[in-house]
């Protein structure tokens, strides 16, 4: 198939890949060229605007990282829905607002275009080894057919319903993830501070019930002080207020979700917005006096 793809940077770049690894003719758009460099170099086209990144494309694929770039990526003069086809289809795949997907889906519609939400988990490492997981929202005529390119990227490829439903499932997923991702660092100096070797609290943590995906892998990178801003805090910080924005909408109270909120502004606000969302965990290292980063035995 041919394809658009617009956004290529830490996550849409090696999604991208793997769409050329699987074959797919694919015309890619950035704000960077540079960042589009490998792609090129495997086979891909450049594209001087979203649009023309768009135009001849039967789906065009949008990885970008706030909503508003969406909309204007979507909605410009020289945007991905001006150079698509009546019969073709957009999918979002960044972590949006279901409100804002819902109301370009039926902007695209008046077109003729299909638009469907498709938020993906699993960090850069999940999208480098097509191991992601893919929650997508939209017609499921519309999936069936491109699902063979969804599963290009992604090993967990779940249609979650209509429009939007794809990141109702993502903001859920990912606000269950930040409040495990404060609560781990907070365990794990906790213990360190009390006389334990964070070594042995991680491996009898991850045995018993307080164990997670978030713990085994997080609190790992943790102690191996691998900490690369893959997931930085002021992503996090709009993923989580997108969440508790979405709370809001539907009644829902969110204690959880609002604590790990607030602390994530902090961190934001203090130093931390650039770094991985895990590298707070020096804030409570330099208030507690205790190290439990670099302490990893093999």
């Amino acid at each position: 198939m041919k394809f658009g793809f617009v956004g290529v940077g830490n996550m849409g770049n090696p999604m991208a890949m793997n769409l050329v690894k699987a074959g797919h003719a694919l015309q890619v758009f950035d704000i960077r060229k540079e960042s589009a460099a490998n792609l090129l170099e495997a086979g891909a086209t450049w594209a001087a605007s979203p649009k023309e990144a768009a135009t001849g494309a039967e789906a065009t694929f949008l990885s970008l990282p706030m909503p508003a770039d969406v909309e204007r990526v979507v909605l410009a003069d020289d945007g991905v829905l001006a150079g698509t086809k009546s019969g073709g289809a957009i999918f979002d795949m960044s972590t949006n607002s279901p409100t804002v997907v819902r109301e370009l889906c039926t902007k695209a519609q008046a077109k003729g275009v299909a638009l469907l939400d498709a938020p993906v988990s699993g960090g850069v490492r999940g999208a480098r080894n097509a191991t992601l997981a893919i929650m997508v929202g939209g017609a499921k005529a519309e999936y069936d057919k491109y699902e063979s390119a969804l599963k290009a990227m992604g090993a967990n490829v779940i249609h979650c319903g209509d429009i939007g439903a794809g990141n109702v499932v993502k903001l859920v997923n990912n606000m269950l993830a930040f409040i495990h991702m404060m609560g781990a660092a907070e365990a794990m100096v906790l213990g360190a501070k009390a006389g334990v070797d964070p070594n042995i609290i991680w491996q009898a943590v991850k045995a018993s019930s307080g164990g997670s995906f978030v713990w085994e892998s997080g609190t790992r990178a943790i102690l191996r002080d691998k900490l690369a801003p893959t997931f930085t805090i002021d992503l996090a910080s709009k993923d989580i207020g997108l969440a508790v924005d979405l709370g809001k909408d539907y009644d829902v109270p969110l204690k959880m979700g609002s604590a790990a909120q607030e602390l994530i502004k902090f961190y934001q606000a203090n130093g931390y917005a650039k770094e991985d969302v895990l590298a707070t965990v020096k804030e409570l290292e330099k208030q507690t006096g205790t190290v439990v980063r670099g302490t990893w035995k093999e």
